[in-house]
């Protein structure tokens, strides 16, 4: 590893601060963290860096505070976050590799694109997707982008964006910070808090059995069962944050909506996979519900709803229970029931014009608001469960992409880093073989004295796993 930089927890003070206040907690605890600054991770023009060093940070420390809970110790643990550890992390996709094979991070229709008037952005990664972008361009299923870029030019950028919406796919027009500023999605976003945070119920939440602080390493999320129904980046980056930190935790796919490979293999480390149809198996849900602590959704707002799966439906069913949710745009505001992704935030939010211009959008250095919200909501869930553990009561914690991205744009003042500057991955890589190949991986940010360095056991085959718990 390279020579440690500043090591200062003034230096970040304000956006650990900001984060771990969002979270509920005591902003005291922060004096456990001390950072490592690292020049040149993740450059943007826009504060990045601070916003994934305050993600990566909070998270850590929600983790030590419930590892000192459940161990009785005196002190919360040290937390150390390294901007080199947090950048690999946030290109932990772009860093895998199955058996030697650099990973598919865009599909080729997944792109910028010139329109009649300006910019639009597509995401068709998915083949549902593609084919309802195809659908609405009026071209066949093996379309070149060549063919659908003379397709695109041809139509305003708006119309684009609703058209395709309105098909079931997804497309968002380029817009400038003012622009998105004058949007009523906009003013729904900026109306709520980063972390929405609530209490449901009063019930006795299951005790948690206490950690021995002797065992290594401390793993303050041991015995915790979290049922991950989440999809992308966003929600599988939390619930493996969550494996990591010793939960065990279920993934649940529907059969007809594989998730990519590389993408499953990359957020995969230390969970298990299940294939389950809520349409015609209710009672298997139901009963892996029945003991479950934790459910993660990262669904569309009330996508699941039909499914009896609202919070408060269930924690109706299941008392005591918490409940994290993460979408793109919120659930409010005109933009509630869209789909999105990270890369479409950035391209409606403004983003994409700052880091680059109207007339050449840019991105951010990495799927930033993803990879952070997802860091933010592991730390939400673990913040419940430490709230849980004086007063119990069934927990709902709520993010959205959107909001993210409007804390980066007018929440953290940027300020440069001192130190050595970031030359690479170098040994925040590791490598495992598993039942997918051997994998090359990001090792995992979060770091905290006595808690883990790496999960437990890579990803495994998507749906390979029987829908029980261990």
């Amino acid at each position: 590893m390279t020579d440690i930089a500043s090591d200062s927890a003034s230096d970040v003070a304000p956006d650990i601060v900001s984060a771990w206040t969002a979270l509920g907690g005591d902003p005291a605890l922060v004096s456990r963290v001390t950072t490592t600054e690292r020049p040149e991770a993740l450059p943007a023009r826009l504060p990045v860096r601070q916003l994934a060093r305050a993600c990566v940070g909070a998270c850590a420390l929600a983790a030590a505070e419930l590892a000192a809970r459940r161990a009785g110790l005196a002190e919360v643990p040290a937390v150390r976050v390294d901007d080199g550890a947090v950048a690999t992390a946030f290109h932990s996709e772009r860093h895998l590799l199955v058996d030697g094979r650099a990973p598919v991070t865009f599909a080729p229709l997944s792109r910028f694109w010139r329109t009649a008037d300006g910019w639009v952005r597509t995401h068709a990664n998915y083949p549902h997707h593609r084919a309802r972008l195809l659908g609405v361009l009026g071209l066949p299923e093996d379309a070149s982008p060549q063919q659908a870029a003379a397709r695109l030019a041809e139509r305003p950028a708006l119309e684009v964006e609703e058209a395709v919406y309105g098909a079931g796919g997804l497309a968002v027009a380029l817009r400038t910070p003012k622009e998105w500023a004058a949007h009523e999605q906009a003013a729904a976003v900026a109306a709520r808090p980063l972390v929405e945070r609530e209490r449901l119920d009063a019930t006795h939440a299951r005790v948690l059995a206490p950690l021995d602080p002797a065992t290594a390493p401390l793993l303050p999320a041991a015995g915790l069962r979290v049922l991950d129904l989440t999809r992308v980046l966003a929600g599988p980056v939390a619930t493996r944050t969550l494996a990591l930190l010793g939960a065990e935790v279920l993934r649940v796919d529907a059969p007809w909506l594989p998730e990519l490979p590389d993408q499953h293999a990359d957020t995969g480390f230390g969970k298990r996979s299940v294939v389950l149809d809520l349409r015609t198996d209710k009672k298997t849900f139901e009963e892996l519900l029945a003991s479950a602590d934790v459910v993660v959704t990262g669904y569309r707002p009330g996508a699941l709803d039909r499914f009896g799966l609202s919070p408060q439906a269930l924690i109706g069913r299941r008392p005591g229970l918490v409940v994290a949710q993460v979408s793109a745009w919120g659930a409010y505001g005109p933009w509630a029931a869209r789909r999105g992704f990270d890369s479409l935030v950035q391209v409606a939010t403004g983003i994409a014009v700052g880091e680059g211009s109207a007339e050449e959008p840019g991105a951010l250095p990495a799927q930033a608001l993803d990879h952070g919200t997802g860091y933010l909501l592991a730390a939400a869930v673990l913040r419940a469960l430490t709230e849980q553990s004086y007063d119990g009561g069934g927990r709902s914690v709520r993010m959205a992409l959107a909001r993210t991205a409007r804390w980066l744009t007018d929440g953290i003042r940027p300020a440069p880093a001192t130190g050595t500057p970031y030359e690479g991955p170098g040994s925040w890589l590791a490598e495992a073989d598993g039942p997918l190949g051997q994998l090359r991986y990001a090792l995992p940010p979060v770091s905290f004295a006595g808690g883990p360095a790496d999960w437990a056991r890579p990803a495994v085959p998507w749906g390979s796993d029987p829908a029980r718990w261990r």
